[in-house]
């Protein structure tokens, strides 16, 4: 039987390229999951929208004190979150495609060195609300981007330490098209699961929040 106790790597874990690519693999029901995740994407959009919300619910557990897995135990809560978020991600992504979109009709050198600015900074921000969002689920942490820009500058070298995890990690998902494509179905999911611990883990060490959610 697998109990908390054997997955031992969490959001308190010392950050570190190994703890990160780790994480998502620590167990037999970790890995399960990473499975049933990689399953829903064969279902188009709506699998990888639940992907999304399944990595918020895992942090959200973890911030509570509660094991990370198994957390594929309602779709309709993991669908609510990943829609949640990736709203998020749609609101901070939507200057820089006004921009670019922008630069096709009036001044396109100038609109579209704005839009690349604006796409780098929402692409920064993201994870400055992610993790607070999951922490209490609270929507007002999801549309502040200066507030989410600022705590990622607050984050310092752990904050790009986790960039340069995700990096990698993603770059050794592309692994898995090496298996007749199917198996980046799998390193995928491993990828995001990996970026999300990553960057979840400087903000609740930089933010104490696990610590405030248990309160």
């Amino acid at each position: 039987m697998i109990t908390p106790q054997n997955e031992s790597i969490s959001l308190l874990t010392p950050l570190s390229l190994r703890s990160s690519l780790a994480f998502p693999l620590q167990s037999s029901r970790a890995r399960r999951e990473v499975i049933i995740g990689a399953l829903w994407l064969l279902v188009p959009v709506f699998g990888w929208i639940l992907n999304m919300g399944h990595r918020i619910v895992i942090v959200h557990n973890m911030m509570h004190g509660r094991p990370a897995w198994p957390s594929w135990n309602s779709v309709g809560l993991l669908l609510k979150h990943g829609l949640v978020t990736l709203g998020g991600m749609l609101f901070y992504y939507t200057p820089s495609v006004l921009a670019f979109a922008t630069a096709r009709y009036v001044a396109p050198t100038a609109f579209t060195s704005l839009g690349a600015i604006l796409f780098i900074l929402a692409t920064i921000a993201i994870p400055g609300f992610m993790s607070h969002y999951c922490q209490h689920f609270d929507f007002r942490e999801i549309f502040n981007p200066f507030l989410a820009l600022r705590r990622c500058t607050q984050g310092g070298i752990p904050y790009w330490h986790a960039w340069a995890i995700a990096i990698t990690a993603l770059l050794l998902s592309l692994l898995g098209l090496f298996a007749f494509g199917v198996g980046f179905l799998a390193t995928s999911v491993w990828f995001w699961q990996v970026a999300g611990f990553s960057f979840a883990s400087v903000f609740t060490q930089r933010y104490s929040l696990a610590e405030s959610a248990a309160t």
